[in-house]
């Protein structure tokens, strides 16, 4: 698991976005990669034969005196128990890097305010190590939107893979890498199973939940084979492996005696933060935003695994609200029905459209508008009307949403068109963006990805262009005038997202074969959205 380290941003705990930071790792960024099925071939009691082991019971006593802190970094650091030799070098040099960043020790804090007494209250019921608490520090910085370059996402940086491997649910509406309860407990389950896969040794485990299962056995028989120890410091493992367990181990000393390295760390309530409310359905994020008395950032901060302006439609229906203003937002929400959650608004199928293009103007998906009207397939009648849910603000008022965040190329949310590009075998972020009239760097930012990134054929950009450049998803009347004649006219069509070659016969009123005929296409090719098409209205020119 390969990981580069997902840029960081300095904005206040509920105000989250995206802008750089340094990192103390060089730069580089954990992102998993690689499953969690990876089997060792080496037998348990063989793996961890020479190895360290981390794991030190919890006494009652520590339980009784961790309960008294009323700061939850210093319960953390009065019940360390990974080994620290802060003498190995680059352990030491992670130590320093630390020593020397106050401004970000202030930031991880802040970040960390909403979420940190609830992780540390659960490595307690599992008797894990309180250090593992710290791991999104190394991982994401406590950014609840990070997302590497890996595709890695959430404050535990899960891939998508590894994400569905461990239950965590991941769609239009909401990626459970980024929902805090979903995703801490993915982790700390992926963390238990390497811990008890190498033999009760934390750091291998560590070490695994970085670079993956298969290269630390790797090393690990390696070492055996030449007769060395297998200890985490001892095998040969990636460079970023190599820094990332020591990354972790430095953080903590400085979490134990921030006055020893001169840091001051903000303090975090040793107390419950937010309760975890059952809504039962959909609800507007707007409106429960005030509901609660929240601004919208603060709901996304509590609820980053929410990717649109509404909770999924069919769940998880819960949020996270701060314990203080849980009993107004119950009794407030107990008032509104189902119905009065979501703003609905019904929508006449004009002639051409398509389920995949109602649902890209609304912002919402094509499952949910099969699932709300009670339609078994894509098949839709003009004339008829389609009920749909809308955002009771504009888009731009929900500043955190993952279109919010992607598409901060335009103005302001809304000021163009959003259309989805397939990729073809042979493009490149360049062309692609100089035939839609963008930069690269929006391509790059709009789609998390980099300017290095692979194109593979089949996978789907998301683009915005503004209304006064739009160049794609039109009819493009070229010699429609009929001549007395009676030359046709002739239409070039620009394919749409959603669209078949049935849906635009049926526009147009042509056969499926004409279409084919006039566009040379093969008898297995796709449609492209962009792709333009010559449509005949009448008899065809001879050739054609």
């Amino acid at each position: 698991m390969q990981k580069l380290l997902a840029v960081l941003f300095l904005v206040p705990v509920f105000f989250l976005s995206a802008c750089s930071s340094t990192s103390p790792r060089d730069d580089a960024s954990i992102a998993h990669q690689g499953s969690a099925n990876i089997n060792i071939a080496t037998p348990e009691s063989e793996i961890g034969k020479n190895s360290k082991s981390s794991s030190v019971a919890i006494s009652d006593e520590v339980e009784q005196h961790a309960q008294k802190e009323t700061d939850v970094w210093k319960r953390i650091g009065s019940d360390l128990r990974l080994t620290r030799d802060i003498s190995e070098k680059t352990t030491a040099s992670k130590l320093a890097w630390f020593a020397r960043h106050q401004a970000y020790i202030d930031r991880v804090s802040d970040r960390a305010t909403p979420y940190l007494y609830y992780i540390v209250e659960e490595l307690e019921k599992r008797d894990m190590p309180l250090e593992l608490a710290l791991l999104p520090i190394v991982e994401s910085a406590y950014n609840p939107f990070a997302y590497s370059p890996s595709r890695a996402s959430g404050i535990w940086q899960f891939i998508p893979n590894t994400g569905k491997h461990y239950g965590l649910k991941q769609n239009w509406w909401y990626d459970g890498r980024r929902d805090i309860v979903a995703a801490t407990d993915a982790a700390l389950n992926y963390l238990q199973k390497l811990h008890k896969d190498f033999n009760g040794d934390w750091m291998l485990a560590l070490a695994a939940y970085n670079s993956g299962e298969g290269n630390v056995g790797k090393a690990i028989r390696r070492n055996e084979k030449a007769g060395k120890p297998v200890d985490f410091f001892s095998l040969k493992l990636p460079r970023e492996t190599r820094s990332y367990v020591p990354s972790l181990l430095a953080i903590s000393e400085i979490v134990a005696h921030p006055e020893k390295y001169n840091i001051t760390i903000k303090p975090i309530k040793n107390e419950k933060y937010f309760e975890q409310v059952n809504i039962n359905s959909q609800i507007d994020l707007a409106m429960a935003a005030e509901l609660s008395g929240l601004s919208i950032e603060e709901l996304y901060t509590l609820n980053p695994g929410f990717n649109r302006w509404a909770t999924d439609p069919i769940g998880p229906h819960r949020l996270l609200i701060p314990v203080t203003k849980t009993p107004a937002f119950e009794n407030r929400l107990a008032s509104l029905s189902s119905a009065d959650r979501i703003k609905w608004q019904r929508h006449k199928i004009q002639k051409g459209e398509s389920l995949g293009r109602i649902a890209t103007h609304y912002r919402t998906d094509v499952s949910t508008l099969k699932q709300i009207n009670r339609l078994k397939g894509n098949t839709i009648r003009t004339g008829h009307s389609l009920l749909i849910p809308t955002a009771q603000k504009p888009l731009k008022h929900y500043s955190l949403s993952l279109d919010s965040r992607r598409y901060k190329g335009l103005k302001s949310i809304g000021d163009g068109q959003r259309y989805v590009y397939t990729i073809k075998r042979g493009d490149n972020l360049w062309d692609i963006g100089r035939h839609y009239g963008i930069s690269v760097k929006q391509l790059c930012a709009w789609n998390d990805i980099s300017s290095k990134s692979i194109l593979r054929p089949g996978k789907k950009l998301e683009i915005w262009v503004a209304e006064e450049t739009d160049k794609t998803a039109k009819v493009v009347h070229v010699a429609a005038n009929k001549t007395s004649s009676g030359k046709p006219g002739h239409i070039s069509y620009q394919v749409l997202e959603g669209d078949s070659l049935w849906l635009i016969s049926q526009q147009f009123g042509v056969s499926i074969k004409q279409i084919k005929k006039w566009n040379n296409l093969a008898k297995k090719r796709h449609l492209q959205p962009g792709q333009l098409l010559d449509i005949y209205t009448g008899t065809p020119p001879k050739g054609a």
